[in-house]
């Protein structure tokens, strides 16, 4: 297995419900470093697993969906606990989505699966990772 990773940035703030969160109940701030991770069986024509340009773009693209805001205030996530966890998935799940719509050229039509890695801190990181549907681009 092949694989390429891209690596971006992004701070927010957000707060949890619940007892087992304890002062993170509370409003307060995260900066991650997230790692976007590209996976395919063979290389491509071109010897590529993607453009990392591209990839690049995608992901810049898609954090700055999120990037220095609250995302308490976001109606999407209404009700939710935005963890690193979720986020991880939310993150997964917009990548995806562009993949499918060709954001990432025709070559990214071999790629089999995708890992989203957020790191909170030089300690702690989550992440979610799961197969692509073939030819999902």
């Amino acid at each position: 297995m092949y694989s390429v990773n891209v690596r971006d940035h992004f701070m927010i703030a957000h707060s949890f419900r619940g007892e087992a969160f304890g002062p993170a109940q509370r409003l307060h701030g995260a900066t991650y470093v997230v790692d976007l991770e590209f996976r395919r069986a063979a290389l491509d024509a071109d010897g590529m697993v993607v453009d990392i340009a591209l990839a690049t773009e995608v992901l810049r693209t898609v954090l700055g969906e999120f990037n220095l805001r609250n995302l308490d205030d976001d109606p999407e996530f209404e009700g939710r606990n935005t963890t690193t966890e979720f986020m991880a998935r939310v993150i997964f799940d917009r990548v995806a989505s562009r993949i499918a719509a060709g954001d990432l050229g025709p070559h990214a039509g071999g790629l089999s699966g995708l890992r989203v890695r957020l790191n909170e801190s030089h300690v702690a990181w989550a992440a979610y990772e799961a197969a692509l549907p073939a030819g999902a681009a």
